[in-house]
């Protein structure tokens, strides 16, 4: 399981739950209850006094997108502290089993094929040169992607890749991803295969016809992979 990726995504839905509802104030408060943190721990971690919480809580304070972030950071180290006991639960919500995902981000500005190409030490099989920019990337593993997860899971994961680059590892020939996302009804915006052993012709033919942008990355392991990607976004914990 990627422990970032879960992190996350839990913590961009309780900020976003805070930001969307009416009273911002009684958001902060149930998410605060619901991690079992009393205003005095929220206000050591924020470094402000019990009465700011409590003023924020009741409206008499309206936050703003830097202190929401702070907010949810500090009950994620209280949990965190704790051993995850609330994380794991609301882990289990996820419609994506966080096991099949490695990693997954979003950059701080839409990025080139051609950049996307250099930080993956890529080569581009596709008989066309596409004119794509992708706003993100997720990394997932191939082998656990592809034959094991069930009914629309993997449809499920798909959407996490929209307007992304999807990133399979541990690649054998390129066949199998290729024919999955064939019938797929919903396509990332590149595709990157990391080191497959070979790579298939039907693996190209099917790209070609699908007009679906495809890098080999050469680099030499995954977390160098992940590494670079990192370097073009910044996440939420």
């Amino acid at each position: 399981m990627s422990l970032d990726y879960v992190l996350e995504t839990i913590a961009k839905r309780i900020a976003g739950d805070v930001v969307w509802n009416e009273s911002p104030g009684q958001a902060m408060r149930k998410w605060r209850m619901t991690f079992n943190a009393s205003q005095s721990d929220v206000a050591k971690m924020l470094g402000v006094s019990t009465s700011v919480v409590a003023d924020y809580e009741k409206g008499r304070r309206t936050p703003g997108t830097k202190f929401i972030k702070k907010f949810v950071q500090s009950l994620i180290y209280i949990d965190r502290e704790r051993g995850f006991p609330l994380i794991k639960e609301l882990a289990k919500g996820l419609t994506v089993n966080p096991d099949y995902v490695m990693d997954a981000g979003d950059f701080y500005e839409p990025v080139s094929f051609d950049r996307l190409l250099k930080l993956t030490d890529g080569i581009l099989i596709n008989s066309f040169y596409p004119e794509v920019q992708v706003h993100g990337y997720l990394v997932t593993d191939s082998i656990k992607s592809i034959s094991m997860h069930r009914g629309n899971e993997f449809y499920q994961l798909l959407g996490l890749s929209i307007n992304r680059a999807l990133i399979f590892t541990k690649v054998r020939s390129g066949r199998s991803p290729l024919i999955a996302l064939r019938i797929a009804p919903i396509k990332p915006n590149v595709l990157i295969l990391h080191r497959p052993i070979r790579f298939d012709p039907l693996a190209v033919s099917l790209a070609d016809s699908d007009n679906l942008p495809v890098i080999v990355s050469t680099l030499r392991d995954e977390d160098e992979l992940i590494k670079n990607l990192r370097t073009l976004h910044s996440r939420a914990i």
